[in-house]
């Protein structure tokens, strides 16, 4: 279904990751008439504390769904005030309601930090001969006798073995979800569609949301 896979590009997670940090689609879910919520009034919710995170992604995701043809807002721009990360008591929850309905907004997509974990990985570098590499270990000028012979690196003093190192370190492991709701419909059936995936050690927020949303939406075309 093309509308599905254009609209799946859309998703993403509360939080921007650079190009490396490593991104696995966990698990996904699509309702079968997703593709009818394409004249919906979006509004775009980063569910997190972070106001940096919640402005970047938010704006990536409107910008995204925006340039596919469907109308999408950051929640931020029109609400920078709402807390989204508070506990959402009755009162909340009917003033959200209350809010969405005079503001015309029939659509949310809505992404949340679901855990967080943090582990502790030894990292080991060094340990080889430094140069051009002959048969992947040593330096090319190992590959013959008379090169190896005459090359200044082969004399005792002026050895180019790199000594190994080895480094500890706390790596960030974040499971996010995002959700898509039609508001149009029964509350028991709004749901669209739902994306859990696992950023493993992401090193800031910057500007990399798109790699991210593209293998979401791979995940579900």
């Amino acid at each position: 279904m093309k509308k599905l896979s254009t609209f799946m590009i859309m998703l993403a997670v509360a939080f921007i990751f650079q190009n490396c940090s490593s991104v696995k689609v966990l698990d996904s879910w699509k309702s079968d008439d997703v593709s009818t919520v394409k004249d919906n009034n979006f509004l775009v919710v980063a569910r997190t504390a972070n106001k940096q995170a919640r402005i970047a992604f938010e704006n990536e995701i409107a910008k995204q769904m925006t340039s596919k043809g469907y109308n999408a807002i950051a929640s931020f721009t029109k609400f920078p005030n709402l807390n989204h990360d508070e506990e959402a008591n009755d009162e909340k929850k009917a003033m959200l309601k209350k809010i969405l309905e005079d503001e015309g907004y029939n659509g949310v997509v809505l992404t949340i930090l679901k855990d967080y974990q943090e582990e502790t990985r030894v990292n080991t570098d060094g340990g080889y001969y430094a140069g051009g590499m002959y048969s992947g270990y040593y330096p090319a000028y190992y590959g013959g006798f008379y090169g190896y012979y005459g090359h200044p690196m082969s004399y005792s003093t002026m050895g180019s073995y790199v000594p190994q190192s080895t480094t500890v370190s706390t790596a960030k492991i974040y499971i996010l979800e995002t959700v898509v709701y039609d508001l149009t419909k029964p509350e028991e059936n709004q749901i669209v569609a739902v994306v859990t995936t696992k950023v493993d050690d992401p090193s800031s927020a910057s500007a990399s949301a798109e790699e991210y949303v593209a293998k979401i939406a791979k995940s579900l075309e």
